[in-house]
């Protein structure tokens, strides 16, 4: 690790993010333009959010599947809004084998054009319905102005993808992937996400609805984490996924499609890390608690032993602890720098007057709302106060980014008000609903709509553009984006 840390956030964002994504060893660039290689820090990180995600969408009924990552240009070209509005991005495989390919391949850049084709293999009756699949999977998507995490040609994500009997359904359905994300998001990540439906301008190709959660960056940006989308009968009637109904007709199922991927990540990175580096919520931590010994030769030996003891006890307790023992070399200064700038959330030290005294010097990675930073706690007590310790800081973390987000999000009703908020935040304003009036808001601000609020009250009134009646019924929210 680099001793000169990271760009402050206040001088360089983006060069701050550039930075720390390299320096707390979560990721190193590809080889390919625009890939990223997820370092074992950074994996874990992934590995965790899968695990809790995988878990939920078991529970829910779905089945996981893999389907080829190649896919014939022909199935893309079946809904034409869809590969209309994936055609910048597509990596397209015209050679192989030493040979030119009768038909190009298409590099996987999201699946529903593949399972749509077995989706109606498998499908015959209404009792085959509903179909319930997810599948995780790396994807491609030729990025322009690649970014670490958030956009990149290479990354990985889950898809789900489920046919159903009717829209009741297919919305339920829908409506659930939006739910959990919305969970993950807050029950993992500590992001208090906003849940809505995107405007038509911003909806996934092909979907007939898309719903998004939409997080605030630490510099006021938007960041969309996850989308669910309601597909009606168009990827149906493209593959001809139909079921014979009780009364013995054929009828188009109703589909649905959701996404979280490795963009989750940087979601974490930049809704909670600060000049010094990453600062992780306890539940994505690879590391929830590292405990560094303190002092050299017989003194260092003993702080070392007693270091690794207290991390049995620490691990017993279901806590995921690494103990910082095997780099004499370096100072303890030096690894509380590092610890700091990988996030860790809670740093014990053991030197030779905690020894003395029994006790332990517990850091926490921020100081929580009570003002708790750093404390001494009886040796014998550790391993017990742990688990609370860092739950209340997971909390605090939520609730700071909520607080973060309250303090930069206000309404706006002239066209002064909104450019002035969405300069560094985000902007409650009502619209039209016309994509034209969209295009013109983001050629002069850089904002579009992130999300029409699930939970926003009722609300008419004029476009704060074009002073035309609203369209939605309530206020969406508009910023910046990534």
């Amino acid at each position: 690790m680099s001793r000169e840390g990271v760009t402050p956030q206040s001088e360089d964002f983006s060069a701050w993010y550039n930075e720390l994504v390299v320096q707390a060893q979560l990721v190193d660039r590809g080889p390919v333009r625009g890939t990223m290689v997820i370092r074992p820090y950074g994996f874990r990180m992934w590995e965790l959010l899968q695990a809790d995600l995988d878990r939920r969408i078991k529970d829910a009924g779905h089945d996981n599947a893999c389907f080829p990552m190649f896919i014939p240009e022909s199935y893309l070209k079946r809904e034409a809004e869809h590969v209309e509005g994936f055609s910048p991005e597509l990596a397209v495989v015209t050679h192989a084998g030493g040979k030119d390919l009768e038909e190009p391949l298409v590099v996987r850049p999201t699946s529903e054009t593949v399972i749509g084709e077995y989706m109606a293999k498998w499908i015959d009756s209404h009792r085959d319905l509903p179909l319930l699949l997810n599948q995780w999977a790396n994807v491609v998507r030729w990025e322009m102005r690649p970014r670490m995490f958030l956009r990149t040609t290479e990354f990985l994500w889950q898809e789900g993808h489920t046919a159903h009997l009717d829209e009741d359904d297919a919305m339920r359905e829908t409506m659930w992937a939006l739910d959990a994300y919305t969970s993950v998001a807050r029950d993992l990540a500590a992001m208090p996400v906003v849940a809505g439906e995107k405007t038509p301008g911003e909806r996934f190709a092909g979907a007939v609805r898309t719903y998004t959660i939409e997080g605030m960056m630490r510099d006021g940006r938007a960041l969309q984490a996850g989308t669910s989308h309601y597909l009606g009968t168009n990827f149906a009637k493209a593959f001809e996924i139909q079921y014979q109904d009780e009364a013995g007709a054929l009828t188009h199922a109703h589909t649905t499609s959701w996404g979280m991927s490795t963009r989750m990540l940087g979601g974490v990175i930049m809704t909670h890390g600060d000049d010094k580096g990453l600062v992780l919520p306890p539940r994505l931590a690879p590391y929830q608690v590292v405990i560094v010994p303190i002092g050299r030769k017989e003194q260092g030996e003993q702080a070392a032993a007693e270091a690794r003891r207290l991390g049995a006890a620490v691990r017993s307790m279901g806590i995921r602890v690494h103990v910082d023992d095997n780099r004499p070399q370096l100072s303890p200064g030096f690894k509380f720098n590092e610890w700091e700038m990988r996030g860790v959330p809670v740093r014990i030290e053991l030197g030779k007057r905690d020894l003395e005294a029994g006790v332990a010097t517990v850091v926490r990675r921020l100081a929580t709302a009570e003002g708790q930073g750093k404390e001494q706690i009886p040796l014998d007590k550790v391993p017990e106060l742990i688990p609370g310790i860092l739950a209340e800081f997971q909390s605090f973390l939520l609730a700071r980014a909520e607080a973060f987000r309250e303090e930069r999000t206000a309404a706006a009703d002239t066209w002064d008000a909104f450019t002035g908020q969405v300069a560094g935040g985000w902007a409650r304003a009502l619209h039209c609903g016309r994509s034209e009036c969209e295009d013109e808001i983001k050629a002069d601000t850089a904002a579009t709509p992130r999300v029409i609020p699930l939970d926003a009250p009722e609300e008419t009134g004029a476009c704060v553009r074009c002073g035309e009646p609203s369209a939605y019924g309530k206020r969406v929210i508009f910023g910046k984006s990534y």
